[in-house]
């Protein structure tokens, strides 16, 4: 019953207290487990075990989410909250330090290593024990080539189009180096580093940004290019770092940065231009979203907010990339065409087709969808 007297602001004061009190239990909870993570992190950098333990993981979920229904909580509700704790867990370890794969390599030189995938990649060997050189644009051959002598691997981290030249200009490597690129298409490259460095030759694109806080659950990349032996220790050495690898060739590779990257990229500059030349208040469409629309004005804004010559070399970058998007605007004018005729059958027809092609991950991404729309709605200011 409500405090006459005091009004109800004389209960909730108490019962906030005690929440209050139950938060600071929560925060000294979490500052132990960060310990413990600490800890965690210098025994994986010991012994060489990957920050990333898939089995483990989903093994400590499964088991909390049972837990959580024996008390009555939500299973969801507890797996946000210690995926969260996990995330900043392994951000926490990546600075523990890592086992070095590799320990008689030579100097690892980062071409383009002031560039921040160059940086981030520096920082990643550096925290792994090799001994990181850096070599920039404007260094005279000279600086180069001595950068360059006694290297165990040269990493190409510069521009979409400035890699091949990069690469051509290169001087003459050891024998033994592994020679590296980093960026999003590979059919030249890799053809270019073939074609200039007689020794071992590996294409990797991590499907990521500079930004991440740590390798753990991305995912890497790499084409095979020459002598796959010499490779070995540098794909491992990316596991330990948390990321997941995968295998594919340069022109399965290309293909499907076509889709994943010069098409959805694309798609998204064209939506924002058609935003901005509508001419709409941008804080009306926010306050009025749903949370569907706002996560989706959120991706779009976020490629707004990075480089645009960037976005023009990864749209650019795939000779099949311009076909890919001429197709993806014959099929839009096409569906156009379905609306304008008022072609219900027509539409529902060619609905089922792209569910029937989706097949049972369209249930799995309707469900996975949910927990992004719900960050997206409490996001809100």
């Amino acid at each position: 019953m409500t405090d006459v007297a005091g009004g109800p602001e004389a209960p909730l004061g108490a019962l906030r207290a005690q929440i209050d009190e139950v938060d600071g239990q929560l925060l000294e909870l979490l500052a132990r487990r960060l310990e413990l993570v600490a800890e965690v992190g210098e025994v994986k950098g010991k012994h060489g075990l990957p920050i990333y333990a898939p089995d483990r993981e989903r093994a400590m979920i499964a088991a909390k989410r049972e837990l959580a229904q024996q008390r009555g909580l939500s299973p969801d509700l507890i797996e946000d909250v210690l995926r969260r704790c996990m995330r900043e867990a392994y951000t926490h370890e990546k600075n523990m330090g890592f086992t070095r794969r590799a320990p008689g390599l030579g100097p690892v030189v980062v071409v383009g290593g002031a560039g921040r995938m160059g940086a981030l990649f520096g920082r990643m060997f550096t925290l792994s024990g090799y001994d990181v050189r850096v070599v920039e644009r404007d260094d005279t051959p000279e600086q180069v080539a001595a950068a360059v002598a006694g290297a165990g691997m040269v990493l190409v981290s510069v521009p979409i189009h400035d890699t091949v030249d990069v690469v051509r200009s290169l001087p003459p490597l050891p024998a033994d180096c592994l020679l590296v690129d980093l960026t999003s298409t590979k059919r030249s490259v890799m053809a270019a580093m073939l074609e200039q460095h007689p020794g071992p030759v590996l294409g990797l694109h991590p499907m990521f940004g500079p930004d991440v806080d740590s390798f753990a659950k991305q995912v890497v990349a790499h084409v095979p290019g020459r002598d796959p032996d010499a490779s070995v220790w540098l794909l491992e050495q990316v596991r330990l770092w948390g990321a997941r690898m995968h295998e594919v060739d340069a022109d399965e590779h290309d293909h499907a940065m076509g889709l994943i990257q010069a098409l959805r990229h694309f798609s998204t500059f064209a939506y924002g231009w058609h935003l901005a030349h509508e001419d709409r208040d941008l804080d009306t469409l926010l306050a009025l979203s749903s949370p569907i629309y706002r996560l989706e004005l959120i991706m779009v804004g976020r490629l707004f907010a990075q480089d645009a010559e960037l976005y023009f070399d990864i749209i650019t970058g795939s000779t099949d990339a311009l076909e890919l998007i001429e197709r993806y605007h014959e099929r839009y004018s096409r569906a156009i065409e379905l609306l304008r005729t008022g072609d219900r059958e027509a539409f529902v027809r060619q609905f089922g087709e792209v569910e029937e092609w989706f097949g049972d991950h369209a249930g799995r991404f309707l469900a996975e969808s949910q927990g992004l729309l719900a960050h997206a709605d409490s996001a809100r200011a």
